[in-house]
């Protein structure tokens, strides 16, 4: 089996500090949403408050996939940060139509706002928010656990950017229906990140070949090392966003020695590791057995 790591160091104590940011943040809009009585104010502490939950589902999940493999749990835990970043999408869109609801409300019950303080906590939120997605933006370009927590501070950030422009316009025009047109929008944008992210997410936790592989690709490249014969019931999934995998099956032209078949395996795990990416292959080698020689075959 081939490996390669070079895995980024991803720093879990950022998280910590984006958990706390978020905690007060989330204090604070609540008790100046309930004094404005701002529905954007408040919308927008719920999707704080959802966030203080998925930081934290994000730090155990980090913690988790630093375990080692024990003889029960042989992958260890790495799957658990695509778990973590499937339940934060799904976050993302419930609180969304949440949303959506609430402003909805508010459109057959208007009502007045104290909106100095929807405009003095928005920009409280921009700023605590702001350095939040710095602490975490270099992480997550390199884990999808990361990003999904880097995404729930960008939405917020800019949920507050739309709750200040709410708060000036009601502050110097009187327009209150500002509000609920606000918290619609922060919602609709809530709901295109999350379903991007749950689809990345999905994929990986069903297995599902990576977009970027084409099998066919793969049997022709193997077919052209000497020695090597037909790749077929192959498998390629991500285990986590480090670790691409294969397995399969290659029936050999000749009946060769274990050695020779070693020196086979090695040029296909170069091969599939330099064009494809591909870390981690399991290849059983076959001579003339009977069965299905189809390169992809339902177990």
């Amino acid at each position: 089996m081939g490996h390669d790591h070079s895995n980024h160091q991803v720093q879990g104590k950022n998280l910590i500090y984006s958990i706390l940011l978020n905690l007060l943040i989330t204090v604070a809009q609540i008790i100046g949403g309930i004094a404005s009585g701002s529905l954007a104010l408040l919308s927008d502490a719920l999707h704080n408050f959802s966030d203080v939950l998925s930081l934290g589902f994000s730090l155990i999940a980090h913690k988790l996939s630093r375990k080692k493999a024990t003889d029960d749990h042989t992958f260890g835990y790495k799957r658990a940060e695509l778990i973590a970043a499937f339940v934060n999408a799904s976050t993302l869109i419930i609180v969304a139509f949440i949303l959506i609801y609430g402003a909805t409300h508010r459109f057959f019950h208007p009502k007045s706002i104290e909106s100095n303080l929807v405009i003095w906590l928005s920009l409280l939120g921009i700023v605590v928010n702001g350095g939040s997605v710095l602490l975490l933006q270099k992480d997550a370009k390199n884990n999808l656990n990361m990003k999904s927590a880097y995404l729930h501070l960008l939405t917020d950030m800019m949920a507050s950017v739309a709750v200040l422009v709410g708060g000036l316009l009601m502050k110097y025009f009187g327009w209150f229906w500002v509000d609920g047109v606000m918290t619609i929008l922060i919602a609709l944008y809530l709901i295109v990140v999350g379903i991007d992210l749950l689809k990345t997410s999905t994929k990986m936790l069903m297995l599902f070949t990576p977009d970027e592989i084409h099998i066919k690709e793969i049997v022709e490249e193997v077919k052209k090392i000497p020695g090597a014969g037909i790749l077929h019931h192959i498998h390629v999934w991500y285990l986590n966003e480090d670790e691409l995998h294969l397995e399969a099956h290659l029936d050999c032209d000749h009946d060769i020695k274990i050695s020779e078949f070693d020196d086979v395996l090695h040029q296909i795990e170069t091969v599939l590791l330099e064009k494809f990416h591909i870390n981690h292959i399991n290849i059983q080698p076959e001579f003339k057995k009977e069965g299905s020689k189809e390169t992809i075959v339902q177990d």
